[in-house]
């Protein structure tokens, strides 16, 4: 159930600035009087609270770039990729759901239906519409990233949306009426070109930027000749595992996907 009129909240508070968290200047989590100050230095959406999950938080509507110079003093911001890399899937639960509950309620204001102001139900984590009746619950967005081998070589691709020099798996969003296992045919297809075959489940991750359930899977290349989607990647190759470009650091499923498909080909 959310509390969207809070007034006081014991114990650790989040706030969050597009994908970075904000922190006291020790790396602690801030409290609720830590909220108050932030708010009174930069625009921000409303305080919420969700007991059952032990969270408090808020978001600020000001770009990150904004929020390093509006900040008070005492108050700092770190990637919330960082920041979870080394937190329990207790706390990476936590933190993850207030920001995606952050984002959703900063756009969720006005029923879908008739238009009318949407207020907090009285027992569920959803929004209702006293006009119409119409609940509305967070949105999740499914997505799926694959790691493609062949023999002991490894598809790796720069992401044309990437700021950084890194080079990481296939990865899109699930269409209407597929399959996981389709997606994943797809994506790779459009994106490079080639077909695969022996899709298999890896692993899934919340990824809070601003939705996402990236769902994780291996498959073996299967036929083709690379040929990218030019609006979609920059670059792409068939890599030794010992001769890999710069790929992504801990604290992400493609991590993990690179690592431990890299592991199983040393041990074969």
């Amino acid at each position: 159930m959310l509390d969207l009129n809070i007034e006081a909240f014991e114990g650790s508070c989040l706030a969050f600035a597009n994908r970075d968290i904000i922190l006291r200047e020790d790396n602690s989590l801030l409290s609720y009087d830590d909220l108050m100050t932030i708010r009174e230095h930069t625009e921000c959406y409303d305080v919420f609270s969700e007991p059952e999950y032990g969270i408090c938080a808020m978001g600020l509507k000001h770009s990150v770039a904004d929020v390093s110079t509006d900040l008070p003093d005492g108050f700092k911001t770190m990637t919330l990729r960082l920041y979870l890399d080394d937190k329990s899937e207790e706390e990476k639960l936590r933190v993850s759901r207030a920001k995606a509950l952050t984002e959703w309620l900063s756009k969720t204001r006005y029923c879908c239906r008739c238009g009318k102001p949407l207020k907090a139900h009285k027992s569920l984590t959803a929004l209702c519409c006293d006009g119409c009746g119409e609940q509305i619950f967070p949105r999740i967005e499914p997505c799926i990233i694959v790691l493609v081998r062949r023999g002991n070589k490894i598809l790796l691709a720069r992401h044309v949306q990437r700021n950084q020099n890194i080079y990481a798996c296939i990865a899109g969003f699930m269409e209407a009426g597929e399959t996981v296992e389709q997606c994943v045919r797809r994506e790779i297809k459009e994106e490079t070109g080639i077909t695969v075959k022996n899709v298999r489940y890896f692993d899934s991750q919340s990824w809070p930027y601003p939705s996402q359930l990236m769902l994780g899977f291996t498959a073996e290349y299967e036929s083709g000749e690379l040929s990218l989607q030019e609006d979609e990647i920059s670059d792409a190759g068939w890599y030794d595992i010992d001769d890999c470009p710069a790929t992504p650091p801990p604290g992400s499923i493609a991590y993990r996907l690179i690592e431990t498909t890299k592991d199983k080909i040393r041990n074969m």
